[in-house]
């Protein structure tokens, strides 16, 4: 007989750390009243709900977890460390998507472009031309969002807006990646609205880089667990939620 998940799962991985859990019987609560959210959210912006995509921020969950949430009927899950992510989900459902959503250094290139479904945080040329690279290697076109970092902060990776659409041809060059849109991330704040000028932006820099390519740009990945609704009233096809659905980890800034 299979043994009963205990409340709270703590597992090493390489490198001497822990993946940390919140208790899984709050999972199904939580999922609850985060597709309660997306339904008023869209409803408010007069959108179908089956456009917003849901990804789950996995980061730092092990894998009983994350099966748990995939019962839940959640099929698409984040991971933003390589290593962590490799050594994880050959431990999960084989049917899962998995999405990098992390900083990306050119030494990790080859086991992105291996393991994973799309890499959404492609936050320079050089990373995209490594990424490139090795999905000709590994013989697959890879799925690419680029990060834009919209609010412009120095502490945050990603392109200016003005770079984006100076070197979008470029980008769009690359013969192994197919660019499928944008992610951000807003500065932090207590009042969700604040970020919705930052949503707001990349929706209209994604229309005038459509309207440059003379192609779609479909995804916009925006939105996390403090601002996600904002994020969808702003047009976000692909919200990242961690805290909303996991719990808050301790010492851990809400995703």
């Amino acid at each position: 007989m299979r043994a009963l998940l205990p409340s709270i799962f703590s597992l090493p991985i390489p490198g001497g750390r822990r993946l940390h859990s919140v208790p899984v019987d709050h999972l199904e609560e939580n999922l609850t009243a985060v597709r309660g959210r997306i339904s008023q959210a869209c409803e408010r912006a007069a959108r179908d709900p089956s456009t917003v995509e849901l990804l789950a921020v996995s980061k730092s969950q092990p894998p009983a977890v994350v099966e748990r949430a995939a019962a839940l009927g959640l099929r698409l899950f984040g991971e933003n460390r390589v290593q962590e992510a490799g050594s994880k989900m050959p431990l999960c459902p084989a049917h899962l998507r998995w999405h990098f959503i992390g900083h990306l250094q050119t030494n990790k290139c080859r086991e992105a472009a291996e393991s994973f479904e799309m890499v959404q945080a492609v936050d320079s040329l050089r990373v995209a031309e490594e990424l490139n690279r090795r999905s000709e290697q590994a013989a697959r076109t890879l799925p690419v969002l680029l990060e834009v970092n919209v609010s412009g902060e120095s502490s945050k990776h990603g392109l200016g807006p003005e770079a984006v659409l100076r070197e979008l041809p470029a980008f769009n060059a690359l013969g192994r990646l197919a660019v499928h849109g944008f992610m951000t991330m807003a500065p932090w704040s207590p009042l969700p609205e604040r970020a919705r000028l930052h949503f707001r932006k990349l929706r209209e820099m994604r229309d005038a880089c459509e309207q440059a390519l003379g192609a779609p740009l479909p995804v916009l990945s925006m939105g996390m667990s403090g601002d996600f609704e904002v994020a969808i009233e702003e047009g976000a096809t692909l919200i990242r939620l961690g805290t909303a659905l996991f719990g808050t980890r301790k010492g851990a800034t809400p995703a």
